[in-house]
């Protein structure tokens, strides 16, 4: 099989929609270019928002942006948790909405479990195929950054949050610590990049490495 092209050359800033993969949308994007396409960081297939997608000779950019702060809205529905800590799984415990929310807990340096439903690797496997599987592991603890934690709304059984994170971050995994899980997730920002940014999959359009490099 021939090497994929290299041109054509760019960072497509792409708002993903709910339910296809991060992997899909790359994929969609291929196909419209025929080139080497990649990503700087993947999206749940639940969760919404900024994609940095790299395309042609641009996939060298990969390692400059994978790195980058994230900035996140999620609403956190505080009556259940479930097995990924999103809508996706299922429900191991249902409660009442804690009248209280520890946040200072959740803000500057924490550490926090992995989400059994990631691709992080256990004993050379994805974690989520075991989780499909079946199968339960003692997940590893992953420390990261919240550099702001805001809340936007809150009502009797949910609060919506405004974070920005260090790479890595899993919200899903703070959501859980504040006794819920996310209902909705969405990335607003990668690093200097904005979800105002950003157009659907259909309506990509490619910025330069020049514009892309002058702005980190």
């Amino acid at each position: 099989m021939p090497p994929r092209a290299l041109e054509p050359t760019g960072v497509a800033l792409v708002d993903k929609p709910s339910g296809p993969s991060s992997f899909a949308v790359v994929a969609q994007i291929r196909r419209r270019t025929g080139a080497r396409t990649g990503h700087a960081g993947t999206l749940d297939p639940f969760a919404t928002g900024l994609l940095l997608i790299l395309s042609g000779r641009s996939t060298k950019l990969a390692p400059s942006l994978v790195g980058l702060d994230k900035r996140y809205t999620t609403t956190v529905d505080l009556t259940a948790t479930t097995t990924t800590g999103d809508p996706e799984g299922e429900v191991l415990d249902r409660h009442d909405a804690p009248p209280v929310l520890d946040l200072d807990a959740l803000r500057g340096e924490i550490e926090l479990p992995v989400p059994a439903a990631s691709a992080v690797k256990i004993g050379g496997e994805r974690a989520y195929r075991l989780h499909r599987r079946g199968v339960e592991v003692e997940m590893p603890l992953r420390r990261s950054t919240v550099h702001a934690l805001d809340v936007l709304d809150r009502d009797d059984t949910s609060v919506t949050l405004d974070l920005r994170v260090s790479s890595g971050t899993y919200v899903r995994a703070i959501a859980h610590a504040l006794g819920g899980h996310c209902a909705t997730l969405r990335r607003t920002a990668v690093g200097p990049f904005t979800i105002d940014e950003a157009a659907p999959p259909e309506e990509f359009r490619l910025l330069s490495e020049q514009e892309v490099l002058a702005r980190l």
